[in-house]
C-alpha cells in the first residue's frame, strides 16, 4: 500500500527556515533543584498568536527531528519542568496556521530569527508551507510558500513529512508536494536550495519525516492512498551544503542506482512511508527502512521487506521479509506501514498491517542473500490492529522499554533475554508516543494528549485538543506542542496546540 488510512480518513483515493551557553543550563538546573516551576506567563486556553508573551525559559535543549534523534527513539533525557503534579494545569494556546500539519513539529532553542534570539517551533503543512512559530508567544515568525503552492492547494497531492534541522542550527530542511526538498534559513525562511527527489510527484509522495546526519539529508518516497501505479519507494541521499542528489536506492529495480522514471521499472509500489521514515544506527550510520506491498524476489525487488543500507544508500547490507510475504502483498497487510524500530543490542522490531510486531536479529538479516523468516519472536500490536505509528524506545535503569500505540490501544514491553515481555496495555488509541522528563505522552487521533507513567501505564492527565491523523507531540523546555487535523480534509488552514506551564506565584 502506498499510504495508510487512520480512523479519521475520508476514504477518497489520494491520486491526483547553539547559542545557549553554560549559564542557561546552570540556571535551569538551579530552578529544578529549587523545585520551582519555570516562570512562564499563562496563555489563554484558546488564545491566538497575539496572546501575551510568556517569560523565556532558560534552555539548553532542541528537538531537531521527528522523534528527537536519528534512531527515532522518541525519548528526551533532558529535564522539562513538567511533572505529574503540574501537567494537568498547563495552559493551552491554539496558534492558527496557513495549513494543516499532519505530522509533528521540531524545535530549536535560542536561535536567531528575524534579527532576534528566539525559541522556535517549525512545521510543514500538507501543501508544503513551512512555518516558524515563536515558542514563547505563538507569533508566526516567517512562512515559506513553495512556488507551485496554488497548483496543488486543496487537492489530494500532499506531504505529511516533518522537517529536520541542520546540526549547525542555521538551516532546516522541508518537503513540498512537488517532490522537492528545500533548505531554508532558520533566520528568515529564505530558500538556499531546492532539489527534486522524484520524477513523478503526482504518484510518488513524500510522507515520512526527513533525516539529517553528518552533512547529509535522507529522504524516502512512497505512493498515495489508492495505490495508483506507477511509483516506487526509494531512499535519496542529498548533500546538505549544495543540495546535490548524491545517491538513490530503489526498493524495486534496485539494480538501478538512479532516480527512476517510475514508468521505466516493470514493477510498481513498495512504498517507503512509515512514520519514522529512515531510521539510523547511531553507531554506524547504517540506514534502515521498511517497504510496502510489491513483488519480493530477494534480488532486485524488495516489497514487504525490512532493509539495511550503508550510510550512502549505495549498498544493501541486510534484509528480511516474512515467510508469508506473497500473502501479505496480496491482502494489503504490508510490514511497511511502520518503520523499523531501533532497539539496540543488535535488535530491531518491525510492525505491520497484519497486527504483528516481529523481533529481528541484525546478525540474521545481514548479507545480500535473501532472508525470509527467521524472526526471534512475534507479538501482537497493542490491539491486534494495523500498526501505522512509530514506537518509542527508552533505555532506563539497565532495561530497554518499547512503547507503541495503534487505533485501538497502547502498550509497553520490556526487552528481556531477546524477548519482548508486555508490561501494560490499554484500550486507548494513540499515534507515535514520546517520553520526556520521565513522562509518556500520546496523542489520541480522536482528540486529546494523554500523559502516562511509563512503567505502569497509569493515566496522569488528559490535555484537551481536537483529533487528527498522523500528528504526534513533542515535549521540550516546559512546553508540549502538537498539531491537530488531517491531510484527508484537504484544508488550507490548521492549528498548532502549545501547552505551557503556568507562572509561579510570587
Amino acid at each position: 500500500m502506498g499510504d495508510g488510512r487512520w480512523a479519521m480518513d475520508d476514504g477518497r483515493p489520494d491520486l491526483t527556515t547553539r547559542t545557549s551557553g553554560t549559564l542557561c543550563a546552570m540556571r535551569y538546573r538551579a530552578l529544578c533543584c529549587a523545585a520551582l516551576l519555570p516562570a512562564l506567563l499563562a496563555c489563554q486556553a484558546t488564545g491566538s498568536a497575539s496572546s501575551a508573551p510568556a517569560a523565556r525559559l532558560p534552555s539548553s535543549h532542541d528537538w531537531p527531528t521527528f522523534n528527537r534523534d536519528i534512531s527515532r527513539s522518541g525519548v528526551s533525557p533532558d529535564p522539562t519542568g513538567i511533572t505529574a503534579a503540574n501537567v494537568a494545569s498547563m495552559q493551552r494556546q491554539q496558534v492558527q496556521l496557513e495549513g494543516t500539519v499532519d505530522a509533528a513539529a521540531i524545535y530549536l532553542h535560542e536561535v536567531s530569527v528575524n534579527g532576534a534570539t528566539r525559541n522556535a517551533f517549525f512545521v510543514t503543512t500538507t501543501y508544503g508551507k513551512t512555518i516558524a512559530i515563536d515558542a514563547d508567544d505563538g507569533t508566526v515568525l516567517w512562512t515559506f510558500t513553495p512556488a507551485g503552492y496554488r497548483s496543488w492547494a486543496g487537492s489530494a497531492q500532499v506531504t505529511t513529512s516533518t522537517p529536520v534541522a541542520d546540526d549547525d542550527r542555521r538551516a532546516i530542511y522541508a518537503t513540498s508536494p512537488d517532490g522537492h526538498i528545500q533548505k531554508l534559513a532558520v533566520a528568515t525562511g529564505r530558500v538556499q536550495w531546492s532539489t527534486a527527489i522524484t520524477r513523478l510527484p503526482e504518484r510518488e509522495k513524500i510522507a515520512s519525516p526527513l533525516t539529517f546526519t553528518k552533512g547529509k539529508v535522507i529522504a524516502v518516497t512512497g505512493g498515495y492512498i489508492g495505490d495508483a501505479p506507477p511509483y516506487q519507494g526509494h531512499v535519496a541521499i542529498l548533500d546538505a551544503a549544495s543540495g546535490r542528489l548524491e545517491h538513490v536506492w530503489n526498493s524495486l529495480c534496485s539494480d538501478r542506482a538512479e532516480l527512476l522514471n517510475p514508468r521505466n521499472c516493470p514493477e510498481s509500489d513498495s512504498a517507503i512511508w512509515g512514520r519514522a521514515g529512515a531510521v539510523i544506527d547511531p553507531a554506524t550510520d547504517d540506514i534502515f527502512v521498511a517497504t510496502g506491498n510489491a513483488k519480493w524476489d530477494g534480488r532486485i525487488h524488495w516489497g514487504d521487506a525490512t532493509i539495511e543500507l550503508d550510510p550512502t544508500a549505495s549498498r544493501l547490507l541486510g534484509n528480511y521479509t516474512p515467510t508469508n510475504t506473497e500473502e501479505l502483498n496480496e491482502t494489503d497487510r504490508d510490514i511497511g506501514s511502520t518503520s523499523p524500530v531501533w532497539l539496540g543490542s543488535g535488535l530491531l522490531a518491525q510492525g505491520g498491517k497484519d497486527g504483528v510486531i516481529r523481533l529481528l536479529s541484525l546478525e540474521k538479516m545481514r548479507g545480500t542473500e535473501p532472508h525470509r523468516g527467521g524472526e526471534l519472536q512475534s507479538v501482537s500490536t497493542p490491539s491486534g490492529r494495523e500498526l501505522f505509528t512509530a514506537p518509542a524506545v527508552w533505555h532506563a535503569r539497565g532495561s530497554t522499554w518499547m512503547f507503541a500505540a495503534d487505533n485501538g490501544g497502547s502498550a509497553a514491553w520490556v526487552l528481556e533475554n531477546n524477548r519482548l515481555r508486555q508490561r501494560w496495555k490499554n484500550d486507548t488509541a494513540g499515534t507515535s508516543p514520546v517520553l520526556a522528563g520521565g513522562l509518556l505522552y500520546l496523542y489520541n487521533p480522536h482528540g486529546g494528549v494523554l500523559v502516562y507513567e511509563p512503567e505502569t501505564g497509569k493515566l496522569i492527565a488528559t490535555l484537551d485538543c481536537p483529533g487528527g491523523h498522523w500528528n504526534s507531540p513533542i515535549v521540550v523546555d516546559g512546553r508540549i506542542a502538537v498539531p491537530d487535523g488531517t491531510s484527508n480534509t484537504h484544508r488550507t488552514h490548521g492549528v498548532l496546540n502549545i501547552w505551557r506551564l503556568q507562572a509561579v506565584a510570587r
